[in-house]
């Protein structure tokens, strides 16, 4: 799950991480009375969006004059920003973000991570702050260092913490507030079930200030359930309606551009699934794991998101019956088919556990469905049948 970054700048206030002051704004009647806990002449006004790239695609603004504040606040209220991140069809800006502006005089990258290979708590730091750190790390490598540590309840040392912002070269001060730093993303990341915070740019302002200008949290799905405080900052309108429903379900779904609907139990079969399909020549509408032991309800669910997508040309389902059962998948795709009137070619592979009684109740349903005799094969039915 992802927040917004003045959502992620309340957090590291709260642990006591150096943050800017600043307000969120739902509508434009808010600015006058929530711009006077501000002191600052100059201002940024930003876009909040759960995407990156927003000041190339003018969702961050710097405001010179308050007079000019309600203006510019008017022409991004509404807009669709596209950025790197968005895809083509853009986010809406539907929350702004004012904050006093500061004098930066050197820009920093900071980041805290699991990393999964390793299992171990990563943190990366770089001297190329507000930059994209992947090109970063393609094009100048030895700028970057990651530092990887255990998980422990007191996180990382003194020692531990000089070497992770070493690459920045400052004062004694900053490196005191620079070491708080660090061990308060440690905190938040463990206490809050994070899986990423990225600091980008940390700056130095001219005033010798090591401030997080910019913020970006996300948390992990599965740990939600036992942080009803992060749950609430959930902003469902920068998320696909389809995925929310999918959530609904317990649904592993992700909308994607093709034209190949797929309904798969598993999430590595449903990536060699997607996988064959390019192979043959077309691109997978979505990602779709309906999961071990999905029930008839599950899959009919399943079913109708897929067919909620008009990019949908034709579908393939691949399901290997292990606790699921091939039957109670069958009857969920007979039922969500004729409760749609199934207008598209549908392509079934089944193998494993009641295969047999799955095909039986598929081919009884007088249905338009081919059958697959294995994975190569209904990826080949499927195109065939599309084109």
């Amino acid at each position: 799950m992802n927040i917004h970054e003045y959502q992620a700048k309340e957090i590291l206030k709260e642990f006591g991480a150096p943050v800017s002051n600043g307000v969120v704004i739902f509508s434009l009647g808010e600015i006058k009375e929530k711009i006077k806990k501000l002191k600052s002449e100059e201002f940024v006004l930003k876009a909040q969006i759960h995407a990156g790239g927003r000041g190339k695609a003018g969702g961050v603004k710097l405001i010179k004059d308050f007079s000019n504040l309600e203006q510019e606040a008017k022409k991004m209220f509404g807009k669709v920003l596209i950025t790197h991140q968005t895809g083509p069809e853009g986010k809406e800006v539907k929350r702004l973000y004012i904050e006093e502006a500061s004098d930066i005089l050197k820009e920093f990258y900071l980041s805290c991570l699991i990393d999964r290979e390793t299992s171990k708590i990563a943190f990366i730091s770089s001297t190329e702050g507000g930059m994209d750190i992947e090109k970063v790390a393609a094009e100048t490598p030895q700028k970057i260092i990651t530092s990887k540590f255990d998980l422990n309840e007191e996180g990382p040392s003194n020692e531990d913490a000089e070497k992770i912002i070493n690459i920045f070269n400052l004062d004694d001060q900053q490196k005191i507030v620079a070491k708080n730093l660090v061990k308060s993303l440690y905190r938040v990341l463990v206490e809050k079930d994070a899986t990423l915070i990225e600091i980008n740019p940390l700056i130095i302002t001219k005033k010798n200030k090591l401030i997080c200008l910019d913020a970006k949290m996300n948390f992990d799905d599965n740990a939600i359930f036992r942080r009803p405080e992060i749950y609430k900052l959930r902003d469902l309108n920068e998320e696909d309606p389809a995925e929310i429903e999918a959530s609904k379900f317990d649904l592993a779904y992700i909308k994607l551009n093709g034209s190949i609907g797929c309904m798969v139990n598993g999430a590595g079969l449903a990536m060699a699934t997607m996988d064959i399909i390019k192979l043959h020549g077309k691109e997978p509408a979505n990602f779709l794991d309906v999961g071990g032991g999905a029930s008839k309800e599950k899959v009919t669910a399943a079913f109708k998101l897929i067919l909620a997508d008009k990019n949908v040309k034709g579908i393939l389902i691949n399901i290997f019956g292990g606790i699921m059962r091939c039957d109670v998948l069958a009857q969920g795709v007979v039922e969500a088919a004729t409760q749609v009137n199934l207008s598209v070619p549908l392509v079934v592979r089944l193998a494993g556990t009641n295969f047999e009684k799955g095909k039986e109740i598929l081919d009884k349903s007088n249905l338009k469905i081919l059958s697959a005799s294995d994975l190569n094969d209904a990826a080949k039915k499927i195109v065939e049948a599309i084109n």
